[in-house]
């Protein structure tokens, strides 16, 4: 009871300097001050200060607690602020909902050069910090993971286990064909593509990996949420994995996995553009938003075709190759049925995208169709009127009215100008109306 209490305690607090914080930055957003930004990102600064201080209090499972009873808002900021090291172990206590949006949503956590070992400790992944080479010596790691390695940790890490490891800023200069290749050493070398889907932009991002000696050895530049979701489920799962391979297939699996989750945000995406788009009245600037909303969402689903295309020949160079158990190759070829079945949605995609595209189109031109019939008719009116001012600047006209005075000559003209364009105006408007009401009659005879 009273850990519950504490609990509840924890949780107002939180949200007490939550509102706080949302408050306080309102108010100096809406000020106008010297130097505001440099203000508003101070006092920004204090109040997460005092949120991470406060959690550094708290225990973890209070803080899974609190995380999972925030608004999706409110979670992130204050995942933001929990320590990393403490961070994995809550990520384990966490449900599975919440946990795949934080770690599809923290990118920028975890950023920095980082080389971790996992080994099996009860059929489980434990998960080692190494940060130098007598961290490795009386371990026997089945993967060895390396987040923009300097070129010394390579040096030292491929040293000890006999491996030369690639440089991750070079992987895209690869040709396709030399992505998957086999050492005389017997060393197995894959260059893959994986799939980081943001809020602000989606891109491949590349990563190698290597085989030796039953030891998986992946190089990438930067953390991704597909290799954070697999080392936790390897965690907390017992017999989730049981050599290097194993490992890799997984990583495989959840990036197809990943690549659905980012398709069905694509399919929301259009859901909410097509019903903008059949919408009978489209404004020009609503119908550019929805151009660009349609040109993000065209990339996102050719980034996703195109990863898991990649992955898809991964894992035929792997079963191609006989390097995988009969088990592992019962499990590739189940991944392989995966990628078939996205690949069918990244086609209809692409089919409905372009629809879209070209309906957002074609409205488009029929406001500017519109605009311009408004312009012709506009210009219809004044025909005849300019024709009468042109014969009224003649010098016969002065002429035809020698003896009556000016402003009346010119009055009645103008009068007479305004008549005729009134009477045109009323001529065009009849017209369109009853062509209206022909198309109508001939819609009603159609159906």
């Amino acid at each position: 009871m009273t850990e519950e209490i504490n609990s509840l305690d924890h949780l107002a607090n939180v949200k007490d300097l939550l509102a706080k914080h949302k408050l306080v930055e309102d108010l100096v957003h809406r000020q106008d001050m010297p130097r505001h930004d440099l203000v508003e990102d101070v006092l920004h600064k204090q109040h997460l200060a005092g949120l991470r201080s406060l959690l550094e209090r708290i225990p973890l499972a209070d803080i899974a607690q609190i995380i999972e009873a925030l608004e999706p808002e409110d979670r992130l900021l204050v995942w933001y602020e929990v320590r990393e090291e403490r961070g994995e172990s809550i990520l384990e206590i966490l449900s599975d909902e919440v946990r795949q949006d934080l770690i599809g949503d923290s990118h920028h956590r975890n950023e920095k050069t980082s080389v971790n070992a996992f080994e099996l400790r009860n059929g489980r992944l434990s998960q080692i910090s190494v940060n130098t080479p007598y961290d490795l010596k009386c371990l026997k790691p089945i993967w060895i993971d390396l987040v923009a390695p300097t070129p010394e940790i390579r040096a030292w890490v491929g040293r000890f286990f006999d491996v030369q490891i690639p440089n991750p800023s070079n992987l895209t200069d690869l040709e396709a064909s030399a992505r998957f290749y086999l050492e005389d050493n017997g060393e197995i070398h894959l260059h893959s593509d994986f799939l980081l889907d943001l809020q602000t932009e989606s891109r491949n991002v590349a990563v190698a990996f290597i085989l030796h000696k039953d030891i998986l050895f992946s190089v990438r530049t930067e953390e991704l949420p597909t290799f954070r979701l697999q080392r936790l489920r390897a965690r907390t799962q017992p017999g989730y994995v049981t050599d290097g391979k194993d490992v890799l297939l997984d990583l495989y699996a959840a990036d197809a996995e990943y690549s659905a989750d980012a398709l069905e945000d694509v399919y929301a995406d259009l859901e909410v553009a097509g019903k903008k788009v059949l919408n009978q009245n489209l404004p020009d600037d609503e119908a550019a938003l929805i151009l660009s909303e349609i040109a993000r969402v065209e990339d996102l689903n050719g980034r996703i075709r195109r990863n898991v295309l990649d992955t898809r020949r991964a894992l035929s160079f792997l079963m191609r190759g006989k390097f995988l158990s009969g088990d592992q190759q019962e499990d590739s070829r189940q991944i392989l049925r995966d990628i078939e079945s996205l690949d069918s949605h990244t086609s209809f995609l692409f089919g409905k995208i372009n629809f879209l595209m070209s309906a957002t189109v074609g409205f488009i031109n029929i406001n500017q169709n519109n605009r311009v019939s408004k312009l012709t008719t506009i210009s219809l009116v004044f025909l005849p009127i300019n024709i009468l001012a042109g014969i009224g600047g003649m010098s016969e006209f002065s002429m035809m009215t020698q003896g009556i005075p000016w402003p009346a000559a010119y009055g009645l003209f103008t009068a007479g100008m305004a008549v005729v364009g009134w009477t045109t105006y009323l001529a065009l408007r009849q017209f369109e109306q009853k062509a209206a009401r022909k198309r109508i009659k001939e819609r009603g005879l159609s159906k």
